[in-house]
């Protein structure tokens, strides 16, 4: 058998781990097509199928299985000796995918790393910004940012943030027209302003809390959302109750044109945290990462 290109190595490791031609394809910048065909070619060589494919899913033979397990360990090694080598330089240097939600970016981490993009212009950030709970192994991300109390426990995680909390807000003017709600369950005969889940497409359920007794309550209304500073205009243009993360609509409060309701009730949620994978931890990029979003207590 001819000496395998490594190049189809690398691609077939994408696809295994992806589970996806075309996952795998985006990720390494090659037409899907083009993919598939060096992977055709690589069992040609090698003899023997290391993939099954259908219409819908992608799945590893025995073999498959195998060469996955014996090239993955090798590849890890070699990008940790390149990372090893790269910190020989002065310039620290390096790419990175990050998902993370809007108000994480807004609120924690870019005010954090615009400093150090600006004295490292050799390091590059990808920002995968949006609300979903995403694999980042299987989609293709470098790290992610999370609440402390949803991150796997495989992963390297490094808290960047302080506790938050959640809070009622509406205008001056809806609350003189409808009132103001004394408990969460008066919430169901307010036009609320919510939040659609990215990853599972459900609605957030309020989450509140008094005397270590939780409470979640399904809320209805005329507009729904998926990004966090569009319901506070909507609910500073008087058009309902939005429940949003207090730093947040600080500065409205403070303004005037928000007002606080259910004070009492608005719970803390454990703040954000950067997580990898632990072969990431060694990298050169990754410790200037975590040393500029390191929240510091």
């Amino acid at each position: 058998m001819r000496k395998p290109d490594f190049n189809d190595l690398v691609w077939f490791q994408a696809v295994a781990e992806l589970r996806s031609f075309t996952k795998a394809a985006a990720k390494i910048g090659v037409a899907q097509s083009t993919l598939s065909q060096r992977i055709k070619d690589l069992e040609a060589r090698m003899g023997v199928s290391i993939l099954t494919r259908t219409t819908r899913n992608v799945a590893l033979t025995a073999a498959g299985e195998r060469l996955l397990e014996t090239i993955s360990p090798r590849f890890a090694a070699i990008e940790d000796d390149i990372a090893d080598l790269m910190a020989l330089r002065d310039m620290p240097s390096g790419s990175i995918r990050l998902t993370l939600s809007d108000h994480a970016f807004e609120s924690v981490v870019w005010p954090k790393l615009k400093p150090v993009l600006a004295s490292n212009p050799d390091i590059a950030i990808e920002f995968s910004i949006d609300g979903g709970f995403r694999n980042i192994v299987e989609d293709g991300f470098d790290a992610g940012v999370r609440l402390g109390e949803s991150i796997e426990k495989d992963m390297i995680a490094v808290r960047i943030g302080p506790d938050w909390r959640l809070v009622a807000v509406a205008s001056p003017s809806y609350v003189a027209r409808r009132g103001v709600p004394e408990h969460p369950q008066d919430l169901i005969h307010h036009n609320c302003i919510g939040m659609r889940h990215i990853t599972s497409g459900g609605l957030y359920s309020w989450e509140f809390e008094k005397d270590e007794q939780p409470l979640r309550v399904r809320v209805d209304g005329q507009l729904v959302f998926n990004n966090a500073y569009a319901m506070i205009d909507a609910a500073v243009s008087g058009l309902g109750i939005a429940y949003m993360p207090e730093n947040i609509v600080a500065a409205a409060l403070e303004a005037g044109t928000l007002v606080q309701v259910l004070d009492d009730w608005s719970p803390f949620f454990e703040g954000y945290y950067l997580y990898y994978p632990s072969r990431r931890q060694n990298m050169p990029v990754f410790k200037i990462l975590t040393d500029a979003l390191r929240h510091k207590a």
